[in-house]
């Protein structure tokens, strides 16, 4: 029997695919088809796959080609697959020419003409283009403007900011909209990317929903639990889509100690402890710049509070709010630890702009721990650590973009499917609110 593998994404299945899965049957007398995981997708850097892969799966399934699949999951699989496979030949499409040579080493390769004139990617680029306004500083939006470029499917289409044309970024310049009215924007946007202070949010993001727009506003999406939970709903009654943007939460190294984390790998959690912190370049020694920057919590709060109410829920006990405020401005939290009480779990956040502390980020567990050193927020490596120290693990993964990018595709899957696809839950982004409202009311708070 000769048996052949081969491997692709299969992203919205087309006729190229079938015609490739055709011939790679027809080179011997057993097909075995590995779908890339989403994960592996994404450190290739292939970010805008549209379909899950249990979709993708299903729809090569559905061919009745392969007689067996399986999930190509890292660098290096297809040697490993080979062997224990017992594969004789292994084939791809030509577009890879050259680049599997080195497995000539385990078995024959052939590659494949792709069929012209059809590939996923022209599919992907043929949809309709979702046209994204941005509201906020200039300077704070570039990024995002930069991370959108590697998305298929969206384009940026203006941005309300109250600079003057000639003092924006260059790449600014050029856009069909640059006014300093937010209605004005909504006319030239099917979407709105809101990253302006924290006190327009909740205007912002309910005048958009009310004008039929879809909203990936930066965390916090409100100042207060009930804002919050009227916006979700509003975005349901008006058919939106309503995301909250803390780019964390869509980094793989992020999601993936999540899952471990829920699965037992360090036992029952008992502690999450995360630290935010980043010096503000003298930003909240005035009036005029506190009116301006976000506060300590606002800021890096969502982020830090977010593997706590992830891991342990959002019916925490009870909470005490520590700040240090700015002596311009009462609301201004120069620096801020929060300690929340779980009927059986414990956990403290640190978050501050005027104060700098190690960025790690802690999960305790009765069997070992999960440690992810600074900048926790944004790392591509964690370890599970044990009392033996031969048993612990390391884990690493690709981040492109700090998570920004994976973040607009969700977005931009989200408003296609017309279902969330985000990986903050709702009661999540109500907790978060919930925290800052707090503080403001200066409930369960003390001042240093």
């Amino acid at each position: 029997m000769v048996r052949v593998i081969t491997y692709g994404t299969f992203d919205l299945l087309h006729y190229g695919h079938i015609r490739l899965l055709e011939r790679a049957k027809a080179l011997g007398d057993y097909l075995i088809v590995g779908v890339t995981g989403d994960d592996f997708d994404k450190t290739r850097g292939k970010i805008n796959v549209q379909q899950s892969l249990m979709e993708r799966v299903e729809a090569v399934r559905a061919t009745g080609l392969a007689d067996e699949i399986i999930i190509e999951e890292y660098e290096g699989q297809k040697i490993d697959d080979i062997r224990r496979y017992h594969i004789d030949i292994f084939t791809v499409g030509s577009d890879w020419k050259g680049k599997f040579d080195y497995l000539n080493a385990y078995c024959k390769v052939i590659y494949l003409d792709r069929t012209e004139g059809i590939s996923s990617s022209e599919i992907r680029s043929q949809r309709r283009e979702i046209r994204l306004g941005l509201t906020g500083m200039p300077e704070d939006l570039l990024k995002f403007q930069r991370e959108s470029s590697f998305v298929n499917g969206v384009t940026i289409s203006g941005i309300c900011t109250e600079e003057l044309t000639e003092e924006l970024p260059e790449v600014f310049r050029t856009l069909p909209c640059i006014t300093d009215s937010y209605e004005e924007l909504l006319k030239y946007s099917d979407a709105l990317y809101i990253l302006s202070h924290p006190s327009r949010h909740y205007e912002e993001v309910k005048t958009a929903l009310e004008a039929g727009k879809h909203v990936l506003c930066e965390a916090p999406v409100a100042l207060s639990a009930q804002q919050c939970k009227e916006l979700f709903a509003l975005a349901r009654e008006k058919k939106c889509v309503l995301m909250e943007g803390i780019k964390t939460a869509y980094s793989t190294a992020y999601y993936r100690l999540l899952l471990l984390a829920k699965s037992g790998q360090i036992g029952k959690i008992v502690s999450v402890d995360a630290t935010c912190t980043r010096l503000e370049d003298g930003r909240g020694n005035s009036p005029e710049q506190t009116n301006r920057s976000w506060n300590s919590l606002c800021d890096w709060g969502p982020t830090a509070m977010l593997p706590v109410f992830q891991l342990l829920g959002t019916d925490c006990r009870e909470k005490q709010i520590i700040s240090h405020l700015s002596e311009q401005d009462p609301f201004y939290d120069v620096f801020t630890r929060i300690h929340f009480i779980y009927p059986e779990a414990a956990a403290s956040v640190k978050v501050g702009k005027g104060a700098k502390a190690e960025g790690d980020l802690i999960i305790s567990g009765t069997k070992g721990y999960i440690y992810v050193p600074a900048p926790w927020w944004k790392t591509d490596y964690f370890e599970i650590r044990y009392e033996n120290p031969a048993e612990n693990k390391r884990y690493f993964y690709q981040l492109d973009g700090e998570g920004i990018r994976y973040e607009i595709v969700a977005f931009l899957k989200s408003i296609e499917r017309g279902r969330s696809n985000s990986y903050v839950e709702e009661e999540v982004s109500q907790a978060i609110a919930g925290v800052i409202e707090d503080f403001y009311k200066r409930k369960d708070t003390r001042e240093i």
